[in-house]
């Protein structure tokens, strides 16, 4: 079985972070995002692998290369000049993808979700695709799953809506982790060589021409990291798993007299005698000054900013001395 990491996307919401890289390509607890993926679907035997490109398409090759450190064959789509969607990026490379089933997994998430179970339901049920998903009962931010009495997808819905004492309803709603699994088939109603998303554009018309959409519900951990606030929290979770006070990767600097707790450095940070910096991401070749202090902060080195390409979603910051600093809400 082959699968397709999605890894082409901007990441606007992790701006400034993805200034020189993809989202998939930032360093998680020191490591590159979409290596968790890799290792996830080499968990289930999956080694052929197939990453599309767009955005900073070389922060992905640099540090993946071909695969052979993580002990799987990488395959790059390069999209360009535009980005294709997540239907549209498989189009591009059906003639590796239509001998039989496939997953495609965005490249952004952490989890450890059982895929065989994911894998069982989608032959017990026949279905041209389906989509796995987990329950959702603290109704966080993402939009919720409408699934029929039978198991079957029938669309997205709104955001769950909750109350201080819980949700309205006594049904506790469903959302999509970003894992599709896929027959050939499903190329039929994708449009060749041009942008098509699965959610909008593709699903609704494979139901509509009597087609079956799955919907699978699984157990386990999972995470998302594409916003500053979540990539920050999610990072302090696994950090206090270790008992980690902060993580610094190579090249790093920490002053004797500096206090850094509950922080991500990134490559190459210095931080000066009698800074404090708590609950911050220190990108690549921050410098924090003597005597300073920062909290919930997001920094990246100045000379990366040029003011008229924030993106429109990013949260924008400000310069102060020769770093970025965007506040983490």
């Amino acid at each position: 079985m082959k699968a397709m990491i999605l890894a082409a996307g901007f990441g606007t919401r992790l701006w400034p972070l993805t200034i020189e890289r993809t989202k998939p390509a930032i360093p998680f607890l020191n490591r590159p995002l979409i290596a968790y993926t890799i290792e996830y679907l080499k968990q289930y035997g999956i080694t052929d692998i197939i990453i599309n490109l767009h955005h900073e398409p070389e922060s992905v090759r640099d540090q993946i290369g071909d695969g052979t450190e993580y002990g799987v064959k990488i395959h790059y789509s390069l999209e360009e000049p535009e980005i294709l969607g997540t239907s549209g990026a498989i189009d591009k490379v059906r003639d590796l993808l239509q001998d039989e089933t496939f997953l495609v997994v965005n490249g952004k998430i952490i989890t450890n979700l059982d895929l065989s179970a994911a894998l069982q339901t989608h032959r017990s049920k026949k279905a041209i695709a389906t989509l796995v998903m987990k329950p959702n009962p603290k109704c966080e931010k993402f939009s919720e799953i409408i699934v029929d009495e039978n198991g079957f997808y029938q669309g997205f819905g709104g955001f769950p809506k909750a109350t201080d004492q819980g949700r309205l309803t006594s049904d506790i709603p469903l959302m999509f982790v970003g894992i599709h699994i896929l027959e050939p088939k499903i190329f039929e109603y994708i449009p060749r060589a041009v942008f098509s998303d699965s959610i909008r554009d593709v699903y609704p018309n494979a139901m509509a021409a009597g087609e079956k959409i799955a919907a699978h519900v699984g157990e386990g951990d999972w995470y998302e990291l594409s916003t500053l606030a979540r990539y920050l929290e999610i990072s302090l979770e696994f950090m206090r798993r270790e008992s980690l006070s902060y993580t610094a990767d190579q090249g790093c600097e920490i002053a004797h007299t500096a206090q850094v707790t509950e922080s991500v450095l990134w490559q190459n940070v210095r931080v000066e005698a009698g800074a404090r910096v708590h609950q911050c991401v220190l990108a690549d070749g921050v410098h924090i000054p003597a005597n300073t202090q920062f909290e919930r902060k997001v920094i990246v080195r100045a000379a990366l900013v040029i003011n008229d390409e924030i993106p429109e979603k990013a949260t924008r910051g400000e310069i102060i001395g020769e770093n970025y600093v965007v506040a983490i809400n």
